[in-house]
């Protein structure tokens, strides 16, 4: 007779030839590969846990009596036989023994308990962690599920799937392969996983996918994410691919989410495939003309195009002149009088204007165009209209600390530099003299066209008195003026011409007098000595004293500040 095999589908006996009806201790023998032991021995041998083999004898509504060679038959419920066909008169089957003795006595024995233990060491023997084997989702647990592998297996949560399980109770009662992660013989715990075995096929078919797919291939796929970067799209096969947003379309977006949503269902080019790293880039755009191919005999340097500003940056503005066709206005090409600083001061996000192409970089995808250049440059043949030494009406505009702005022609503006306001007052604003929108006659006295730049000057209209100075008040003359401002170093004497020119405190009066307030004040009139000049650095000095007693022939000695000097008789 050879040892029977068991079937673990049907959990049933298999004889390789008829079973012939021997006693339990032989069975039990050839079963498990044990010494045959006497009967007369089997009871001192059987302990609780133990497997052993009997024979229906009788059967009931609850239970299947069986004898299992000792003084006492056994009982099990029949709700243990499983297979109908175990339960049957004369049938030898195998038992676990539960208890050698309950409270009346009685031999309990398992059917359950025995197909157990025999899974267990099928599996002990039979497998390792690593291994594959079918498994039924029996109930949920705390954590995961238990699985039915022929023993209770624990399924962690974080194993059942590589994909997020909403409802673990929809897995209830299905059989998949899993893999046993763990075995714990003392504590007959056994981890598997079920997510391992999904990733590996995952990969597997990626790696299988990947060899199929070819570049430049249009391949149809689910869009799963939406990034700031990008769009990840479901290939058929399971691969995921990215679509970047610089190849979703030929033109300029902010965003893939204008593009793009999930679920939606695209057609895509292959535009490469990293073998080593399992990644796909796709492109949508490409499946179109790109629109810059033509752009260099469409749109050759001086055309005049018309777009929409689609975007606004602080260089400068994008004018869409077709659909994935951007150039740039930079701010320098606005305009020809004003110097831009936001783009703001000119255009509006979706305004329609007129501009001219300046320049084309057709690889790196740049049209730079000119709003300024569809108008006349006002700046054009300005040397000729206004010639320096031109005499020109013009308004003020504007001030500044060191000028005034003038209007000198439409949209062209010139500046009158605060030292060329006057030429013997020392000007610190021109709103000293000047007031915004006064009109008044200027000298144009420089003109740079490319630079934009026109100098004018309000005191070369007159002859610089600086110049005729030591020919109409040579040093040695007498001069009148009035007193315009005094310090404590001496007096300013605004003369006849304009010039103020300046009185030292030891040139009114040789002898000690208080503050210079206390013997003149502002307005005054005044008769001085000029006894200094020095034109190139715009100085008169004067002395009073010399006059008083040049003119009144006093001495010197008796000249004080505030009172009659005493002639000479």
């Amino acid at each position: 007779m050879t040892k029977p095999q068991y079937d673990w589908s049907n959990q049933t006996l298999l004889d390789n030839e008829p079973f012939l009806e021997k006693d339990a201790a032989e069975f039990q023998s050839l079963l498990f590969g044990q010494e045959k032991i006497p009967s007369e021995d089997i009871s001192s041998q059987m302990i609780a846990g133990t497997l052993i083999t009997g024979k229906i004898v009788e059967i009931t509504k609850d239970f299947a009596i069986v004898d299992v060679g000792l003084k006492s038959e056994g009982l099990v419920a029949v709700s243990e036989f499983v297979n109908p066909k175990e339960l049957k008169l004369g049938k030898v089957i195998e038992l676990l023994l539960d208890k050698t003795e309950d409270e009346e006595g009685q031999i309990v024995l398992s059917l359950e308990k025995a197909r157990r233990q025999k899974h267990w060491d099928h599996i002990i023997n039979n497998c390792t962690e690593g291994s594959i084997i079918e498994g039924r989702v029996i109930r949920k647990v705390k954590g995961g599920l238990i699985v039915d592998i022929g023993v209770e297996a624990f399924l962690p949560g974080s194993q059942i799937d590589n994909k997020r399980i909403k409802n673990l109770d929809d897995l209830l009662g299905q059989t998949f392969n899993v893999k046993i992660l763990k075995i714990n013989i003392e504590r007959k715990n056994i981890v598997v996983s079920r997510r391992e075995l999904l990733e590996e096929e995952k990969a597997y078919r990626k790696t299988e996918v990947l060899e199929h797919l070819k570049v430049g291939e249009i391949v149809k796929g689910v869009v799963k994410n939406v990034t700031d970067f990008g769009a990840f799209i479901e290939l058929e096969g399971g691969i995921d691919g990215l679509l970047h947003i610089t190849d979703m379309t030929w033109k300029r977006i902010r965003h893939p989410s204008e593009i793009v949503k999930i679920g939606d269902i695209l057609e895509v080019m292959i535009l490469s495939i990293d073998h080593e790293k399992g990644r796909v880039a796709l492109g949508l755009k490409q499946k179109e003309e790109n629109p810059w191919e033509l752009v260099e005999k469409k749109y050759p340097p001086g055309t005049k195009v018309q777009g929409k500003i689609v975007n606004l940056l602080p260089y400068g503005a994008f004018l869409e002149i077709e659909d994935g066709i951007e150039g740039l206005i930079h701010v320098s090409e606005m305009s020809w009088t004003k110097n831009i600083t936001d783009p703001n001061e000119v255009v509006k996000v979706g305004d329609v204007v007129d501009a001219i192409v300046l320049s084309i970089q057709k690889d790196e995808g740049k049209i730079s165009l000119g709003i300024k250049q569809t108008q006349k440059n006002p700046w054009e043949g300005i040397e000729q209209k206004f010639p320096v030494g031109s005499i020109l009406k013009v308004k003020v505009r504007n001030f500044t600390n060191f000028g005034a702005f003038v209007e000198v022609d439409s949209g062209v503006e010139g500046l009158i530099h605060i030292s060329d306001l006057s030429w013997i007052k020392k000007v610190s604003h021109p709103s000293e003299i000047l007031q915004k929108g006064d009109e008044v006659e200027a000298k144009v006295l420089s003109v740079d066209s490319e630079s934009k730049k026109i100098t004018l000057g309000l005191k070369q209209l007159t002859q610089n008195p600086w110049e005729t100075i030591e020919k109409e008040m040579p040093v040695g003359s007498i001069v009148k003026g009035t007193v315009a401002k005094t310090t404590a170093f001496g007096i300013f004497v605004q003369l006849e011409n304009g010039i103020e020119a300046l009185v030292h405190v030891t040139d009114i009066s040789d002898q000690p007098f208080g503050k210079v307030e206390d013997v003149v004040s502002i307005g005054a009139p005044i008769e001085a000595k000029v006894i200094k000049l020095d034109p190139q650095h715009k100085k008169i000095a004067l002395s009073i004293k010399d006059f008083l007693i040049e003119n009144n022939k006093v001495n010197r000695d008796d000249i004080i500040v505030g009172k009659e000097p005493k002639r000479k008789s």
